[in-house]
């Protein structure tokens, strides 16, 4: 998906628009995440650019989009661009040692 929003539309409310925009974004990313999964693929990823307009729009990973088009609609911008580009992920094994630290650290004793 590569598209540009409008943010301030005339004759809209700027944060009802913000609200279908989020949506658009959601509904294709779990469009895309119904399909099928290729041959030794764990899950579906996504190669994300954001910015204010095309020639402006920087690599970001697509967990901090939402907070960045919240950044960007704040700041008064007129127009968001959003690139997503689904590609199949592959699951990496964490390190041992970072297993234990993470069970020892997700507990709180009482």
């Amino acid at each position: 998906m590569r598209k540009t929003y409008p943010l301030r539309p005339e004759g809209k409310h700027p944060d009802r628009v913000l609200d279908a925009v989020k949506h658009d974004i959601r509904k294709y990313m779990k469009r895309e995440r119904r399909d099928p999964l290729p041959e030794g693929a764990d899950f579906w990823d996504f190669d994300c650019r954001f910015g204010p307009d095309k020639d402006s729009a920087e690599v970001l990973h697509v967990g901090a989009l939402i907070a960045a088009l919240d950044t960007l609609a704040q700041s008064g911008a007129a127009t968001c661009y959003v690139e997503l580009l689904a590609k199949p992920g592959h699951r990496q094994r964490r390190p041992a040692g970072a297993v234990a630290e993470a069970g020892a650290s997700g507990t709180d004793a009482a």
